[in-house]
């Protein structure tokens, strides 16, 4: 079986920008930014999606999830956070492997997909990945 861009990106197949990482857990910022610092959480054991991971690994991806939020909100100005997760290609899953989207959201426009189509090369993730890595301690 061929394996999935987050199986890749955590066996370091494929670069990221690194927020978090310990035996079960990844953190790295969405290549595909919606808003300044959109993270995805995976976890590192492959799970299709949130109803197929046990339990006790899915609390280990949610609370690192909290913690990216808290810093958003915290450090980067967020005024809000989406945390969410998609199960199966129905419901908009693109990579078949649990992730979790955490997408902090400001005031004003920046705070919309669309107004973030097309601007993520404005977006310095090297430094954003090192704000959030830094205040996650």
């Amino acid at each position: 079986m061929e394996k999935d861009i987050f199986c890749r990106i955590i066996d370091g197949e494929i670069p990221c920008h690194k927020l978090y990482e310990d035996d079960d857990v990844l953190a790295f910022l969405d290549i595909s930014q919606v808003t300044k610092g959109h993270a995805l959480v995976v976890s590192k054991k492959h799970y299709d999606n949130f109803l197929s991971i046990p339990q006790e690994e899915m609390h280990k991806v949610m609370d690192v999830a909290q913690k990216i939020g808290q810093v958003d909100i915290k450090f980067l100005g967020a005024r809000g956070v989406n945390i969410l997760t998609n199960c199966y290609e129905a419901a908009g899953q693109t990579v078949m492997h649990f992730h979790v989207h955490v997408i902090p959201r400001y005031e004003g426009k920046e705070g919309f997909i669309l107004e973030m189509k097309g601007n993520e090369e404005k977006l310095n993730l090297p430094a954003i990945a090192e704000k959030v890595k830094i205040n996650l301690k």
